[in-house]
């Protein structure tokens, strides 16, 4: 029966287009949406993962990076004196007001101290050694180049940052900051727009990149045994922390996850409704078959086979819609994001749709009587 449920979809594919429409929009939803998630709250991890650090030590029960507090140098001379650990790096946090052009007024901002070698572990994977090596200019920074409109400041142009006066000399792509402005500058001015202005910056986290062999785990926990006031975590488990913190801490990630929910409902109604309505156009050809000898159970096979080549069919047409839709979205600096657990599962999401709504569809053979063809 499974050739009948594909030659059917063949030869009668205008009846059952708009069910593969239907799946394919819902499918498009789900990888979009996946994406704008990701992408929107992954970028609370951006400090970490555009970054080589190997570990990260901060406050104790620090969960999202923007949440530091400073910590003493004695975390330094803890990661110092551990064997696996092969250099450090202290990393400068200071909460800044943005002073621009009369027009846009004060933004929050944040100051990001790193270290300006050319081999520095923080904004590795953005900065290069030049952009890093411009930051030892007094007052220089770099902002992500989507954010220059929000500031209102070209390359070159200047600013107040706590009422000292910066320079925005150069821009990177891929250091957005969620819920403000990032703005990357050297320790030595991060210690200047520091609002105290204390003799160094507030050092919120101090990096370090580990000995070739080394397990970050076995280290972090070396750290934590003997920690006072401050705490050590892997990058790949601080970074999960932070993207885990403002999906479900903060309430904005439970309202996507139901928005999924409602997008998977409403994508199920609509493909089963199209779904039983090309059925029903072919009641009397399931009741020919019925009349020939046909079980209904096997009529049933039929349709859940044509409801599943409907899925692949959706799934790989809202694939290749969203994979242009995302290259659009990163070209025009979208945070747009999604991983290979995402694909596969808004792809189960998709299939799962196609195929509850074979199954309510099922009911309609429940009018392919043979007596129909008396009629």
């Amino acid at each position: 029966m499974i050739p009948l449920a594909r030659k059917t979809l063949i030869h009668e594919w205008r009846r059952f287009l708009p069910a593969m429409v239907a799946v394919a929009f819902s499918g498009l939803l789900l990888l979009m949406q996946a994406a704008l998630v990701f992408g929107i709250f992954g970028s609370a991890a951006t400090y970490i993962t555009a970054s080589d650090a190997d570990l990260w030590v901060g406050y104790p029960g620090t969960q999202s990076i923007e949440l530091g507090r400073p910590i003493g140098s004695d975390a330094r001379t803890a990661l110092l004196m551990d064997p696996g650990v092969a250099r450090v790096e202290p990393f400068a946090w200071v909460d800044g007001d943005w002073r621009g052009p009369a027009g846009t007024g004060g933004l929050s901002v944040f100051v990001s101290g790193i270290d300006t070698q050319p081999d520095g572990m923080i904004f590795s994977d953005v900065l290069t050694p030049a952009q890093r090596m411009s930051l030892k200019e007094p007052f220089a920074v770099i902002v992500d180049r989507a954010d220059l409109p929000k500031l209102g400041v070209p390359i070159g142009g200047q600013a107040l940052i706590n009422g000292d006066l910066v320079r925005i000399v150069g821009t990177a792509r891929g250091i957005r900051a969620l819920g403000g402005v990032n703005v990357v500058a050297s320790l030595d001015t991060a210690r200047r727009l520091s609002i105290d202005g204390g003799d160094g910056p507030d050092v919120a986290y101090y990096v370090a990149q580990l000995k070739p062999g080394a397990d970050p785990d076995a280290v972090a926990e070396r750290i934590n045994r003997h920690a006072h006031g401050y705490a050590a975590w892997t990058a790949s488990s601080f970074a999960s922390r932070a993207v885990f913190y403002w999906m479900f801490q903060t309430g904005a990630g439970l309202g996507v996850v139901f928005l999924a929910v409602v997008v998977f409902i409403v994508g199920a109604i609509i493909t089963s409704q199209t779904l039983m309505g090309a059925i029903a156009g072919s009641v009397r050809e399931y009741a020919t078959l019925q009349a020939l000898g046909v079980s209904l159970g096997s009529l049933r096979r039929v349709v859940l086979k044509q409801a599943a080549w409907i899925g692949v069919c959706g799934l790989i047409t809202g694939i290749v819609l969203s994979l242009g839709l995302i290259g659009l979205a990163t070209w025009q600096d979208v945070p747009v994001q999604l991983n290979f657990s995402a694909w596969i599962l808004c792809a189960v999401l998709v299939m799962g749709i196609a195929l509850v709504s074979g199954a309510a569809a099922v009911r309609v053979l429940r009018s392919a009587d043979p007596a129909l063809l008396l009629r």
